[in-house]
């Protein structure tokens, strides 16, 4: 599974890798501004954001290309790992009910 972390922090960046890692996740990040974010998003099969680290203009645009492209998304204000564990165990179990390709 292949999922896209937009915001958290940059010291956090490798914990956030390592607990994917251990999941079995393909994490990419994205944890500094960037334009034109949804061309270099890729293929994904999620998408979390941390919405304390973005524009709103760019988490408007990740919202709208993941509703385009049927890709489940979630948003919190957190950014700490305690909060991507959270949507790790979500995903799991939405991909367990067929919820994800």
């Amino acid at each position: 599974m292949s999922v896209l972390l937009i915001g958290g922090m940059d010291r956090l960046k490798s914990h956030y890798l390592k607990e994917a890692s251990q999941r079995g996740i393909n994490l990419k990040l994205f944890t500094k501004p960037c334009k034109e974010v949804t061309r270099k998003i890729g293929k994904v099969d999620a998408i979390v954001v941390f919405t304390n680290k973005v524009s709103h203009s760019i988490r408007d645009d990740v919202i709208n290309f993941a509703r385009a492209k049927g890709i489940p998304f979630f948003m919190c204000h957190s950014c700490g790992l305690c909060t991507l564990r959270k949507y790790f165990d979500d995903l799991k179990k939405l991909n367990q009910k067929g919820g994800l390709a």
